[in-house]
C-alpha cells in the first residue's frame, strides 16, 4: 500500500513552479480556487434565477416543463460556467474529467451501476416486506422528474462536490481528507430537503458522499459519477416511485414503504434506509481496496513536499 508515493496522475491541477509566490497562495492554492468557485455560483445563479423570472417560467401559472426547465437551469448553468471558468482560466487547463468522449464509457457504465445498485437496495426492502407495488402509472408525466432529479441533480451535485470539493481538497490535504470533507459535505447539502433528519443526512453522507467521491478517484472522470447520480436518482423516483432526497415522486410503479424508518427510509426515502446504506459502503469499500492496491492514495501536500527534498 505504497501512499508515500507522489502519484502526480491522480491530481488534474499541479500549480507550476515558475509562478509568483503571491499568485501561488492568493489564486491557485486548494482554498482561493474553492472560494473563486463559491463566487461564481452565487453569481451566476443571481443572473440565472434573473432570467428564469423574466421569462415566466417560475411563475405559478407556468406548466410543469417551464418549472422543471428553470430548476434545471439554475442547476446546471452556474456549475458549468463557474467550473468552465475555473479550469480553462484559472487552472489553464483542459476540462479532461468532463470530456464528452468518456459519455458513452465511464457515463453509460456509471448509469447502468446506478440503476442496478437502486434496484438492488429495492429488491432487498422488498424481500424483507418494506417496499409494495400497488399499480402502474404509465402516463406518468416522467420527464420533469428525469431533467431535475436525474440530469440536473447528477451534473450540477457531482461538479460541486466531486469535481471542485472533493478534487481540490485532495490535491491539497490528500485523499483522506477530501473523502471526509466532500461526504459531509454532501450530507449537510440535503439537511434542509423535505423530511430530513441528522440520520438520513448522515446516511446521504456515507452511502453517496463516499461512494461517488471514490468513484471519482479511481476514474477520474465526473462522468462515470454523473451516471451513477442520475441513474439512482431517476430510478428512484420515476421508475420505482419512492421519494428522492425527501422530494415527493411519482413513478411509473405506484408503490408504498412499511416498517420501521430505519429499514424504509421513512418520508425521506429508501435513501435513508440502513440497505441503501450497506450496499453502499459495500461498494465503497471494494473502491478502497482497488485504491490502496493501486497506491493511488494522494498523500497531503506537505508530505508530497517532504518527499521531494
Amino acid at each position: 500500500m505504497p501512499t508515500t508515493q507522489l502519484p502526480t496522475t491522480q491530481r488534474a491541477f499541479i500549480t507550476p513552479a515558475n509562478v509568483p509566490g503571491w499568485q501561488r497562495w492568493l489564486v491557485l492554492s486548494p482554498g482561493a480556487r474553492i472560494v473563486f468557485f463559491a463566487a461564481m455560483l452565487i453569481g451566476f445563479g443571481m443572473l440565472t434565477r434573473v432570467a428564469m423570472v423574466a421569462l415566466g417560467w417560475t411563475l405559478k401559472t407556468a406548466d410543469p416543463l417551464h418549472h422543471a426547465l428553470a430548476t434545471l437551469g439554475m442547476q446546471l448553468l452556474p456549475a458549468l460556467l463557474g467550473y468552465a471558468i475555473l479550469v480553462r482560466l484559472i487552472e489553464r487547463r483542459r476540462i479532461r474529467e468532463l470530456s464528452p468522449r468518456s459519455i458513452p464509457t465511464y457515463g453509460v457504465a456509471g448509469f447502468l451501476i446506478g440503476a442496478a445498485l437502486f434496484s438492488a437496495v429495492v429488491a432487498v426492502l422488498w424481500l424483507a416486506g418494506s417496499y409494495h407495488v400497488t399499480g402502474t402509472d404509465p402516463q406518468v408525466d416522467w420527464l420533469p422528474g428525469v431533467l431535475v432529479a436525474g440530469i440536473g441533480a447528477g451534473i450540477g451535485e457531482e461538479i460541486i462536490t466531486r469535481g471542485v470539493i472533493f478534487r481540490i481538497v485532495e490535491e491539497g490535504l490528500g485523499t483522506w481528507w477530501a473523502l471526509a470533507i466532500s461526504a459531509l459535505f454532501f450530507g449537510a447539502a440535503h439537511i434542509f430537503n423535505p423530511g430530513a433528519t441528522l440520520w438520513s443526512s448522515a446516511a446521504i453522507a456515507i452511502e453517496a458522499g463516499l461512494l461517488l467521491a471514490m468513484i471519482y478517484h479511481i476514474t477520474r472522470s465526473l462522468w462515470a459519477c454523473i451516471g451513477l447520480h442520475a441513474a439512482w436518482n431517476i430510478m428512484q423516483g420515476t421508475v420505482y416511485g419512492i421519494p428522492v432526497s425527501g422530494g415527493a415522486s411519482k413513478g411509473w410503479l405506484i408503490s408504498n414503504r412499511s416498517g420501521p424508518d430505519w429499514l424504509s427510509g421513512g418520508v425521506f426515502g429508501a435513501e435513508a434506509s440502513v440497505v441503501a446504506l450497506a450496499l453502499c459502503s459495500l461498494c465503497t469499500l471494494a473502491l478502497l481496496i482497488v485504491a490502496l492496491r493501486r497506491g493511488s492514495i494522494v498523500p497531503p501536500g506537505w508530505q508530497r513536499a517532504s518527499l521531494q527534498k
